[in-house]
């Protein structure tokens, strides 16, 4: 299981919602997603995984928009708030207790958002995180990913610190190899967390 190799355990995460200590979370849907709907990357009647779901504010709002979604958290106290706002909301949606190292897609999938999971999960596990997003899309479908910037000052001496863990672009191009990966060109779209850190907009389709 994850929570003997490297990295946050799963007590860590249920730690902090149980505190109320997530500041990452918006408490509200990412704006990228807002605009990557308005644009018609998402549409009604794909079929879309949320790996590191959360609290699933994005789950009510792509169910809203006529989207199957399945969340995916590893985090107890997750999936029950994800739960819990969608059956608020009125909106349907599947959540599952699921390692995303592990879990399985029982079909191919449109699309993935990746907006938390890769920068929660140590780099120790991200070659393993890419093999699955490749697996659970169907060819030309699409990897929506926001890409964390969070590089600290230690990195200089080599410290890997997180999370999250910086998602350094030289590194996303090797996990997310143009031979497997169609990229688009940059500049990427760069969108301001209130911690400080901001997140690079990438659409990647799988080949």
């Amino acid at each position: 299981m994850m929570s003997t190799m490297a990295g946050p355990t799963v007590d860590f995460w249920q730690q902090r919602f149980d505190s109320g200590q997530t500041p990452w979370d918006r408490g509200a849907t990412h704006p990228q997603l807002l605009a990557w709907l308005q644009s018609g990357q998402l549409q009604a009647g794909q079929h879309v995984l949320v790996p590191g779901c959360g609290r699933g504010h994005e789950l009510v709002t792509l169910a809203r928009h006529g989207i199957a979604v399945t969340g995916l958290d590893y985090t107890p106290a997750a999936v029950d708030a994800a739960r819990q706002q969608l059956l608020a909301s009125g909106q349907r949606g599947e959540v599952e207790l699921a390692d995303v190292l592990a879990w399985q897609a029982d079909v191919a999938l449109d699309l993935v958002y990746e907006q938390t999971c890769l920068c929660a999960l140590h780099p120790d596990h991200w070659q393993r995180y890419a093999e699955q997003l490749f697996n659970w899309l169907k060819p030309g479908g699409r990897l929506l990913a926001l890409f964390m910037q969070a590089r600290r000052e230690t990195a200089a001496e080599g410290v890997v610190e997180g999370p999250p863990y910086h998602c350094d672009i030289n590194a996303m191009r090797a996990l997310f190899p143009a031979a497997r990966w169609d990229w688009p060109a940059p500049p990427y779209a760069a969108i301001p967390h209130a911690q400080g850190w901001q997140e690079l907009a990438v659409a990647l389709t799988r080949r």
